[in-house]
């Protein structure tokens, strides 16, 4: 775990902590988030892009936030206990609404249609059984809030809400292209 994704994620305890409640009773007792190898740093990312550079610590706070409500509705998140099942989904709900609503009060909100097409696409992923799709779209997500997105992300998305078998691939070139990963297609 990236040592800036250790402390989003222990920012976004600190936040359930402070509401209180159910979820403050579920975060885990230990000092540090569980976060597998290769997490892929996803709020650290966003936030190095050029759209996020006023707001650095809460675009990496909104990323990380949504990530784990995508992630106790899937498998197992970094925040809480695992023991109680409808809990973690209705957990899973409360982070992506905190996440975008956070993202909305900043005023961006096509950065608030980029990771509710996040939320989708990794939904209608999930739901086919291609966690490469949903994968990808966050990668994609995740440079479109940092460096905005364009024609080939959109074209990418669309193709991915087809069911097209190559848009795992042409999320990951956008992404890569947004970045500045790689020179644009001409």
């Amino acid at each position: 775990m990236s040592a800036a994704t250790g402390a989003t994620l222990r920012r976004l305890a600190g936040a359930l902590r402070e509401q209180g409640g159910l979820l403050a009773e579920a975060l885990r007792d230990v000092g540090e988030p569980v976060v597998p190898d290769g997490d892929p740093a996803l709020g650290a990312i966003a936030a190095t892009g050029p759209r996020s550079a006023c707001h650095t610590d809460e675009v990496a706070f909104v990323i990380e936030a949504i990530r784990e409500g995508y992630l106790l509705h899937y498998g197992a998140g970094r925040l809480l206990r695992d023991d109680d099942r409808d809990l973690l989904l209705l957990a899973g709900d409360h982070l992506y609404a905190l996440g975008l609503a956070r993202l909305a009060a900043l005023g961006d909100l096509d950065a608030v249609a980029e990771l509710a097409d996040v939320i989708s696409l990794g939904a209608q992923a999930r739901a086919e059984g291609r966690p490469d799709l949903a994968d990808a779209a966050w990668e994609a997500g995740v440079a479109a809030v940092g460096w905005g997105a364009d024609g080939a992300l959109r074209a990418a998305k669309d193709a991915a809400r087809a069911g097209a078998p190559d848009a795992p691939e042409a999320l990951r070139a956008a992404a890569r292209r947004l970045r500045g990963d790689v020179a644009p297609v001409r």
